[in-house]
């Protein structure tokens, strides 16, 4: 098969929860490829999905993923949309999941990303070409600087600067993408529990006085294409709830799911928005 017959081939999209599995589709569509979402029970948002072909399938089913996939002739895979881990018992794999998880062998006690990075190998071996999200959503990543009305003071700058390296380290064991940092102190930092539950226990651990800021950066090394760090408006409004001053992110490497209305929810809390 040539780049052009590859290129005309269904869109896959395995979809797990929030807006942006609905985003990726819109947006294949309008390149004109044809598009399927394989939709994770328990997961993926009816609201999101229905508008597009669709079948709801199990996580651990990979059978039926690979089935469905197969069925309607998709090439390239998108992976986007949060997803919990499920624990062993309940998995509940099928015959071909079983075999997957055989496959991934220690990368399944890996963290999130040596995890992701096994799947799109195996995807890969499958005759799959897994794909990013931000191929398709260019318009949706962050850019260098203030987005919005406000900017980081000297303080917030230096807690930027603290909350980067914190970020990166947690990269390198494969924890997290997010930590809080006021006025020096790390509030929080961000493992299973995902960025608005950090944010929560960030408010709680909050120092007296002004400032706080949530940081978030790609992991060193991260597989881009199946975990790329994401900003909702609904961060935004978690973020202001801890009366943090503001948001930072890698630009060019991070997903905003509605970027103006992340931009304005910002202005309108009085946070600053801002890519590093």
């Amino acid at each position: 098969m040539n780049a052009s017959d590859a290129s005309r081939r269904c869109v896959g999209i395995l979809a797990g929860g929030g807006p942006l599995p609905g985003q990726v589709a819109a947006a294949a569509a309008a390149q004109g490829r044809d598009v399927f979402i394989v939709a994770f029970q328990d997961f993926a948002e009816p609201a999101v999905v229905a508008p597009w072909p669709h079948a709801y399938v199990r996580l651990a089913a990979a059978g039926s993923i690979l089935s469905e996939l197969r069925k309607h002739d998709c090439g390239d895979i998108v992976l986007i949309g949060p997803v919990r881990r499920p624990s062993f018992r309940d998995l509940r794999p099928d015959a071909e999941g079983a075999r997957i998880l055989a496959r991934l062998g220690r990368a399944l006690f890996a963290g999130d990303d040596g995890l992701l990075g096994a799947l799109v190998r195996i995807l890969g071996e499958e005759g799959f070409t897994v794909r990013g999200a931000h191929e398709f959503l260019s318009q949706s990543l962050g850019r260098t600087g203030a987005l919005g009305r406000h900017e980081p003071d000297e303080t917030a700058r230096s807690d930027i600067e603290r909350g980067v390296e914190v970020v990166r380290e947690l990269g390198k064991l494969d924890i997290g993408q997010g930590c809080v940092v006021q006025n020096g102190v790390v509030l929080a930092v961000e493992a299973m529990e995902g960025t608005d539950a950090m944010l929560k226990r960030a408010g709680q651990c909050r120092q007296p006085g002004e400032g706080g800021v949530l940081i978030k950066l790609c992991k060193p090394g991260q597989e881009r294409r199946a975990d790329m760090p994401t900003i909702g408006p609904r961060t935004i409004e978690e973020a202001s709830q801890a009366r943090l001053v503001g948001v930072a992110f890698e630009a060019g490497a991070t997903l905003l799911t509605d970027p103006k209305a992340c931009i304005a929810a910002a202005d309108n809390a009085g946070l600053f928005l801002f890519g590093v």
